[in-house]
């Protein structure tokens, strides 16, 4: 199994964020978590990353329990989170090897590594700017070469579009898409956005801390009578067009 989320429940004192959600992710599967803003879906990356612990509940990665392996869990993952996280004052380079460090990267591999990655997101130019002369989009693709740097077989990311231009985000999501396609990678991608679902990929609706709708886009679809993951979204939520379909 790829992730593994068993009756997981959090709380922020007695606000509830999550109830009892369950979700079976195989490997190798692009997975959009869709959820308008506030039903819980950074609050189950940071579950999933042991920032939170659960009230209740299991996790796995890769077979792997988060709660007794943490380290097997995490050497395995690669994160994007919704806050940005890189050194502005350092290069697009120095940023790389900085995190290659901390993951224990040989020297040796660095290299070669750090330019499959940066070519991969189309930064292989601009690896001796400074991060604070990128903009928004060109920073986004250095968080996801980062987190590709130590070959994960688990990617997670959290909004990873939120605050881009049109063709910059369609651009991210594209790049993601081939990523688990050619690197057989299990892909979580927590969004707001349904035109960053695509129509082979599986779905996971969150509303109010629980999972509304869990399957292919086919499935949800079928199951919810419509033609569009708009309109499931709208079904399953019961919103009017509250989850926008192209902007942020």
């Amino acid at each position: 199994m790829g992730i593994s989320i068993e009756n997981v429940s959090y709380a922020y004192g007695k606000i509830a964020a999550l109830e009892d959600v369950s979700l079976a992710i195989d490997p190798g599967r692009f997975t959009a978590l869709l959820g308008p803003n506030g039903a819980g879906k950074s609050t189950l990356v940071a579950l999933l990353t042991g920032l939170f612990v659960p009230d209740a509940g299991r996790i796995a990665i890769l077979n792997h329990d988060l709660a007794s392996q943490p380290r097997e869990v995490l050497a395995r993952m690669g994160i994007v989170f919704q806050g940005q996280t890189l050194d502005l004052d350092l290069s697009v380079d120095q940023n790389m090897r900085y995190f290659a460090a901390l993951h224990g990267m040989s020297n040796r591999a660095v290299g070669e590594r750090v330019d499959t990655c940066l070519a991969r997101m189309g930064l292989s130019e601009r690896r001796g700017e400074r991060v604070r002369t990128l903009n928004s989009g060109h920073r986004r693709r250095l968080e996801i070469a980062r987190a590709l740097l130590h070959r994960p077989r688990v990617l997670l990311l959290d909004e990873p579009t939120v605050g881009l231009d049109v063709p910059s985000r369609s651009a991210i999501v594209e790049h993601v898409h081939e990523i688990c396609r050619d690197e057989a990678i299990t892909v979580l991608w927590a969004t707001h956005l349904v035109d960053e679902v695509w129509p082979q990929d599986q779905v996971a609706v969150l509303h109010r801390g629980r999972i509304e709708g869990f399957g292919s886009v086919a499935e949800i679809l079928s199951r919810t009578g419509t033609t569009d993951v708009l309109e499931a979204f709208k079904q399953l939520t019961d919103t009017n067009g509250a989850l926008a379909d192209t902007q942020p």
